[in-house]
């Protein structure tokens, strides 16, 4: 059980505390970032000695719009320390957080092994309370979890919240700072009233928080992320059926949205999901009702289905050059997962790709910002350009993979003449379908015909 600190109240401390945030990745580095430009001091925590010293320089690891200048900004004004020592973030503040990565293990589940092992550590430096937040997406069950690991290791009092992040890749700054929600999962009603004070600076206009207990909130995390993947998958289902019977999904897709129950967010087909959340996060939850004799028969579909749609794209483009496949020069425009971000985990771009890698075809690429890591992961069985007119030369066909504002209103007459065919194959419905045909450009996009 929770070494409860019951009788801790607001008034004891002051509302600018230093806060320690466990783990500088995608979550840590914006959530400590966003906190300290709240007025908070704020001591990031990582054992990678080589990320630490490049934060120190200014040098952030992620590509997250806006991240740089308030990293910099904040380091600068003395709010944000980064530090390898955790016995010093521990001892100089009442609020841990815990951000390390839970990557799916084989079996699909949540792999939660370093959340406990930090958790494991800073109980063995705590020298008093303390308050310990969760921000890494876990299970439901982690908090007791946790909080055996601490209470076996430390005589201290401690509070458990479990608060889990809602931020999207490429909006993530302005998510913290404005976000939809705060859900704050404790039993201590004042660690409420504190995580309430330290949130409220991003809640000027209207309160977004909600108190519930740990399990709820880490539930709430899962639900969410399933439930938007539900919508990704659902409408891209019906796009395949779009194209076979004729209908236009972008019509559709209309005529769904301004259904206030339903709404326009996430209803546009495309190539599917990746990135290091949904995939993640609906095989989790997946195991979890495996676990407890509750099979989570609509997750397991949304997964299908997006591993379908991956194929039922790279399909259309290799069907429609057949036996001539091994002769063709593939151009593609975009790598990451989505816009706005260089993250190419699950990427469906890198699924396609290598798919036309694996029937003969040659690849040329370009993508803003996801060109280091994808150079990592495919090294040169692709070609990377540094340009996106660049990387049509030579090729037969231009594939969309991502939704960048830079490939939203192209040159079609550049397109047409570098191309040897002209045809393009749109991953994201970018394009008047009309429009790019009048330019002498055969256009295939997903559900219009």
């Amino acid at each position: 059980m929770f070494k409860l600190g019951l009788s801790i109240s607001v008034q004891e401390r002051p509302f600018i505390v230093k806060i320690c945030v466990t783990g500088v990745g995608y979550v840590g580095l914006v959530a400590a970032a966003c906190l300290a430009e709240g007025g908070n001091h704020v001591i990031c925590v990582d054992n990678d000695q080589n990320k630490i010293e490049n934060l120190k320089n200014g040098i952030i690891p992620i590509y997250e719009p806006g991240l740089t200048e308030i990293v910099q900004n904040n380091y600068k004004a003395g709010r944000l320390i980064f530090t390898t020592d955790l016995a010093q973030g521990v001892a100089e503040s009442l609020i841990i957080y815990l951000a390390v990565g839970t990557p799916s293990a084989d079996d699909g589940s949540a792999d939660i092994s370093a959340v406990l092992d930090v958790a494991g550590q800073v109980a063995k430096t705590m020298d008093g309370y303390r308050i310990i937040v969760t921000k890494s997406t876990v299970p439901v069950g982690t908090h007791k979890k946790v909080a055996e690991v601490i209470s076996a290791k430390t005589s201290h009092s401690f509070d458990y919240v479990s608060n889990p992040e809602f931020l999207k890749e490429g909006s993530a700054v302005e998510d913290f700072m404005k976000p939809d929600r705060v859900i704050i999962g404790t039993t201590n009603p004042a660690v409420t009233e504190i995580m309430k004070q330290l949130y409220s600076p991003f809640m000027r206009k209207s309160g977004r928080l909600y108190d519930m207990d740990p399990a709820s909130a880490e539930m709430a995390k899962y639900a969410s992320n399933a439930m938007l993947a539900t919508r990704i998958s659902f409408m891209n289902e019906i796009a395949r059926l779009c194209d076979k019977v004729g209908a236009d999904v972008e019509q559709v897709r209309q005529g769904m949205g301004s259904d206030c129950r339903i709404g326009n967010a996430f209803l546009f087909p495309g190539v599917g999901f990746g990135g290091s959340c949904f995939p993640k996060d609906v095989r989790a939850l997946i195991h979890m009702g495996n676990q407890v004799d509750c099979p989570m028969t609509v997750a397991r579909s949304v997964q299908q289905t997006n591993l379908v749609q991956h194929d039922y794209f790279a399909d259309t483009i290799l069907n429609y050059f057949g036996e001539q496949a091994k002769d063709i020069t593939v151009a593609c425009w975009g790598l990451a997962f989505k816009a706005r971000t260089d993250d190419i985990r699950e990427s469906p771009a890198i699924h396609c790709i290598n798919r036309f890698l694996d029937a003969g075809m040659k690849v040329k690429a370009y993508d803003p910002e996801a060109m280091e890591n994808t150079k990592m992961q495919l090294g040169d069985k692709i070609q990377l350009l540094d340009n996106s007119y660049d990387a049509l030369e030579g090729c037969d066909v231009l594939v969309i993979f991502t939704d960048w504002q830079e490939f939203r209103n192209p040159d079609f007459e550049a397109i047409a003449k570098k191309l040897s065919k002209p045809v393009l194959f749109d991953g994201r419905n970018l394009y008047d379908k009309r429009y790019v045909a009048k330019q002498g450009i055969e256009y295939y996009s997903i559900g219009r015909p």
